[in-house]
């Protein structure tokens, strides 16, 4: 339903030149996030990394995939967040963009973290446009929650709109 909703908001947009800052991305893709030290059933302060591929549709014909890095921190726990964190995306153009996203929920059900963050471009491609970015991460081991070491990494599904 979301994707769906997402690609007829980039159809239903107008044409956009190979460098209109006001073009419309819907991307889909995968993230793979670090936690140190891991997530645990109490909230504490954390550090995060982490990487991002993405597929994109736009109306700028010219982007159609990005990279990212991710880092950050704050306070999180398999239950709670608190974190900011920066996506630094370098688009197949090879311009760039930084999204520093600071509202952010993250809660982890049946061994599933669900993400939804919301942040703000602060540099480069789409400056002070908001990015949305939900999202399933796949808990490797989800009983480690309950863990001394907690989970330290999550993959999996991951989208990118910029409106």
């Amino acid at each position: 339903m979301v994707t769906a909703l997402l690609a007829a908001l980039v159809h239903a947009a107008p044409d956009a030149s190979a460098h209109d800052s006001r073009a419309v991305v819907s991307c889909a893709g995968n993230n793979t996030i670090s936690f140190s030290p891991g997530l645990s059933l109490v909230a504490q302060r954390t550090r995060i990394g982490g990487s991002g591929a993405y597929s994109c549709l736009s109306t700028d014909p010219a982007l159609r995939s990005g990279t990212s890095s991710i880092s950050g921190g704050g306070w999180n726990g398999c239950f709670f967040s608190d974190a900011t964190t920066a996506e630094r995306i370098t688009w197949n153009t090879r311009e760039q963009t930084t999204v520093v996203y600071h509202l952010g929920n993250v809660q982890q059900v049946a061994g599933h973290a669900v993400v939804l963050v919301v942040g703000r471009v602060v540099k480069g491609r789409f400056k002070g446009r908001t990015v949305a970015s939900p999202g399933l991460q796949l808990a490797l081991d989800p009983l480690k929650c309950a863990s001394k070491g907690g989970v330290e990494l999550i993959t999996g599904p991951s989208t990118l709109v910029i409106v």
